[in-house]
């Protein structure tokens, strides 16, 4: 396939995730900032859903970063035990509330850096938090965004970090934020790991799995 052509099927596959999952956002639920980076720190090998459960009622007692730093990482770790992790989840949490007191003024810094020096934070969660809070173009690469990307051709890179850099060189920045979230809902509802509805898929015509 040319470079004209590969650019166009790219193209195509953008406006129809687009039309397939319009407004797209993250399915986690809170409240601020602060929630926002612990959802997605206890996110970590732990599904949206279950992520929402345990939330429900933590983020009702635990708002802001004093709350949570009161907490002794035992105690937490009671409350989130069902995520996975939970025992370096909330050692981090904690530890990472603290820091956000003591140094952040109890907010959310809005750097990669500032983020990744958090107990608990990698690139991954800080791109995350970028985009969902502050709307910053990067390209955030779970699970989800890994599978669909190299099986749509996106890319064939082998690591999260591959596949970012390969996505930010084909995705218009002003739509990073959309085409994200639309991939992840399109990992989670058709291109699955073990059973890929392919039948179902609106992008299958255009999917390289089928010989384009």
């Amino acid at each position: 396939m040319s470079d004209r052509a590969e650019k166009t099927r790219i193209k195509r596959i953008i406006k129809l995730l687009l039309e397939t999952y319009p407004n797209p956002v993250t399915e986690l639920v809170y409240s601020n900032n602060f929630q926002l980076l612990v959802a997605v720190i206890l996110s970590a090998q732990c599904t949206d859903k279950r992520v929402n459960i345990v939330t429900e009622n933590l983020f009702k007692r635990y708002k802001n970063p004093q709350d949570m730093a009161s907490l002794d990482w035992e105690a937490l770790a009671e409350e989130i035990k069902t995520c996975g992790l939970f025992r370096s989840k909330s050692k981090n949490i904690v530890a990472a509330s603290r820091i956000l007191m003591e140094k952040y003024n109890s907010q959310v810094p809005q750097s990669r850096a500032e983020l990744e020096s958090l107990p608990g934070v990698g690139r991954k969660t800080a791109n995350v938090v970028l985009n969902v809070a502050f709307n910053k173009q990067v390209m955030p690469v779970d699970t989800h965004v890994f599978r669909v990307s190299r099986r749509a051709g996106f890319s064939k890179g082998t690591t999260p970090r591959a596949v970012e850099e390969d996505l930010m060189r084909i995705i218009p920045l002003k739509l990073t934020g959309a085409i994200h979230h639309c991939l992840i809902l399109h990992g989670r509802q058709i291109c699955k790991a073990r059973r890929p509805q392919c039948e179902e898929c609106r992008l299958s015509h255009l999917c390289p799995r089928f010989g384009i």
